[in-house]
């Protein structure tokens, strides 16, 4: 995988002050503290190149609701969106529109007044956020699928509402290099230009935690075909998760920021 995802994100990136009140704490209908655009200019962006170490973790990186409710709301930011390590809190970073070549869609997993906590797309895995939301910054909607990958039983499986649409049989990671487990989620889709094994990847949210970088990328973990089904039922992969082509079919019907929970 690692090596897939990395050279194609490689190629498209080549070719392509106030604080809250006192109840900032609960996040109710809470101000964002004031950012500049010059200093939301030098915040970092959440991406997949970055590292976001001052980001809060996931509170529940193992949920696994998702699979029985759907995603539920995603976010996309019309504009860059500063950041924030709790409602009214401090800004750590910028959510950018777009990630690699796709539009930013990210799910969110708890909201406070006019605040939504979101899963960012960098590392460390299972790296979140607070952004103050407006009709002017972000575009809501709500996504009803969801994706469960079973690493022990080699399996995939896509639903809806909680019902089942979809399941076949994968490979995943080798014991050296595994896929990562957490609740993660579809960033992009790719039109490969580099390898032919797999005419999209769909790169998630997580990265490897056995590759710092892979050809030439971030070690980004992604979703894609091969050029035989010699993978299916094993774990030969550097942690992407290697499906058929029948089920990549499915998985690119699918919207950006769909959760895909491994476990």
């Amino acid at each position: 995988m690692a090596a897939v995802v990395g050279a194609a994100v490689l190629a498209l990136v080549v070719t392509a002050c106030g604080g809250g009140d006192s109840a900032a704490g609960d996040g109710q209908d809470t101000k964002p503290v004031a950012v500049t655009e010059e200093q939301l200019a030098k915040l970092p962006d959440a991406t997949t190149h970055g590292d976001l170490e001052q980001a809060p973790a996931d509170p529940a990186k193992g949920d696994t609701s998702a699979s029985k409710d759907g995603t539920g709301t995603v976010l996309h930011p019309k504009q860059a969106v500063a950041v924030y390590d709790k409602p009214s809190g401090k800004p750590f970073a910028k959510l950018p529109t777009k990630q690699i070549s796709s539009p930013t869609w990210v799910p969110v997993i708890a909201e406070k007044g006019d605040w939504a906590q979101i899963l960012l797309p960098t590392r460390p895995n299972g790296a979140s956020g607070w952004v103050h939301t407006t009709d002017e910054t972000v575009e809501e909607a709500r996504n009803d699928f969801a994706v469960t990958v079973h690493r022990d039983d080699f399996t995939l499986e896509i639903t809806e509402k909680g019902e089942q649409i979809g399941e076949w049989t994968i490979g995943v990671g080798k014991d050296e290099h595994p896929t990562p487990t957490g609740r993660q989620y579809i960033i992009a889709s790719i039109e490969e230009q580099v390898n032919d094994y797999s005419p999209i990847v769909l790169p998630l949210s997580y990265h490897s935690e056995s590759h710092e970088t892979y050809g030439g990328g971030p070690g980004t973990v992604g979703i894609h075909t091969w050029p035989d089904n010699s993978f299916v039922g094993k774990a030969n992969s550097d942690g992407c998760i290697r499906v058929t082509k029948e089920a990549l079919d499915e998985l690119v019907k699918l919207p950006l920021g769909t959760i895909v929970e491994v476990v």
